[in-house]
């Protein structure tokens, strides 16, 4: 069967650079690119497009930057296999950039996915990612009443619990978009443990994690409604601001 090469139209009527990676980002897309598949060499690129050999390099440097294709030495150029944490930072840099951003946008951001999320987890977990779950509760736990700077290891197990509640929901996709969120609240989420635990309460954090474990463990839709409006991740502003 002949090789589905569709994807490989003329772009010299188009802006270059950007219709190349549109045009190769289309055909992952579509299917007709999989990652861990070779894309054709350059000079095959350049004459199907009909461009430059330079526009192909430049879109294909950035899309490896992106994180989307993947330089292997001497083998050629792949779409990558999997998501890479190299794909979070153009998201991060652009909300960074965005002028009209505020904190404000950003919790309401977080606020929004990390209800979709223990909705999520609330409807699909099993008993199994349950039991990994009351690990990472019992590791925080374990921290209440230890001496010195516990603050590093607390947000340690904080990102732990709540990575282990995106995994409850079996769901790569949400999990991604969730993973670029907590990057862009990784700052304040720090100042707020460390807040929180500077001012002697690190009780009521250990709390608020005991009940989203508890409302999940019981699927109980009606007590989740009242803890994601009550617990401290999604009251940020005023805690970092008094």
């Amino acid at each position: 069967m002949a090789e589905d090469q569709s994807y490989l139209k003329n772009l010299k009527t188009e802006s270059v650079v950007q219709k190349v990676i549109n045009c190769l980002t289309d055909a992952m897309v579509a299917k007709q690119l999989k990652p861990g598949d070779k894309i054709p060499p350059e000079p095959e690129l350049a004459a199907k497009f009909g461009v430059a050999r330079t526009s192909v390099r430049e879109a294909t440097k950035i899309l490896t930057y992106l994180g989307v294709l993947e330089s292997k030495r001497a083998e050629g150029t792949f779409v990558t296999s999997g998501f890479k944490d190299s794909l979070i930072d153009p998201m991060v840099y652009g909300v960074i950039l965005n002028q009209d951003d505020d904190f404000k946008s950003l919790m309401e951001l977080r606020e929004m996915i990390e209800v979709g999320m223990l909705r999520l987890a609330m409807s699909k977990h099993t008993e199994e990612g349950m039991v990994h779950l009351r690990e990472k509760l019992n590791a925080m736990e374990a921290l209440e009443g230890k001496q010195g700077d516990i603050i590093e290891a607390f947000f340690e197990t904080d990102n732990e619990f709540h990575d282990a509640v995106s995994a409850l929901c079996c769901n790569p996709q949400a999990d991604k978009i969730n993973r670029v969120v907590r990057a862009l609240t990784h700052s304040v989420r720090h100042d707020t443990v460390k807040a929180m635990i500077g001012t002697g309460r690190i009780a009521e954090l250990i709390d608020a994690h005991r009940q989203i474990y508890e409302v999940l463990r019981g699927r109980n839709q009606e007590q989740l409604d009242v803890i994601i409006r009550n617990t401290y991740f999604l009251n940020l502003q005023k805690t970092t601001t008094t």
